[in-house]
């Protein structure tokens, strides 16, 4: 029976959506697969242990990594109480990667201990994180006015001391508000 309505069409899938759960499906099958082999050839009591040890190892780095984050920001807090311009530290944006390889390092399997392990490698992390922050760039310049990216774009502060906001007063009249660029703006009345 028709409604004579047309029938909604769904929007096409995106690659991520297609092709993540199948990596996810394949990594898993892999990871089990390579556990078998390693305990036919090793034992089983060695791959409990490789899995246990990944485990703690993945728990100290990332315990360690969130230390380390935590002091950072309480010191950039501290820098910017007192005046003075936050040093830029060296490391400090790999702290994520750090926690990510812990995670990896936590999950079991050994595709995910190798992927865990390189993520602890200083310029592999600096490799990744140049990476990573190219490709945030790349996106965000393409972004479509209205999108999210382009929302991140507009809230990014162009001003090292954080302290322009650029912005638009909007009164509820329609009148266009008065444009001073002498200090802070007083609040309009209702």
């Amino acid at each position: 029976m028709t409604t004579g309505s047309p029938t909604p069409t769904a929007p096409g899938r995106s690659r991520a959506r297609t092709f993540v759960p199948l990596g996810v499906a394949v990594w898993l099958v892999l990871e089990i697969w390579l556990l078998t082999v390693v305990a036919d050839a090793a034992g089983a009591l060695t791959v409990l242990a490789l899995l246990i040890a990944g485990v703690v190892l993945g728990a100290v780095v990332i315990k360690r990594a969130g230390r380390r984050a935590f002091k950072n920001l309480t010191e950039t807090l501290q820098q910017q109480q007192s005046g003075a311009t936050p040093a830029q530290r060296e490391g400090s944006s790999g702290n994520g990667f750090l926690m990510l390889g812990g995670l990896l390092l936590m999950l079991p399997g050994l595709i995910s201990d190798v992927a865990g392990l390189l993520l602890l490698v200083p310029p592999v992390r600096s490799l990744l994180g140049r990476y990573a922050e190219r490709s945030l760039e790349r996106r965000m310049r393409a972004a479509t006015p209205g999108s999210l990216g382009d929302a991140f774009q507009q809230a990014r502060i162009h001003r090292p001391d954080g302290k322009v906001v650029q912005g638009e007063v909007i009164r509820e009249d329609g009148a266009p508000a008065p444009r001073r660029d002498d200090g802070p703006r007083p609040p309009i009345a209702p």
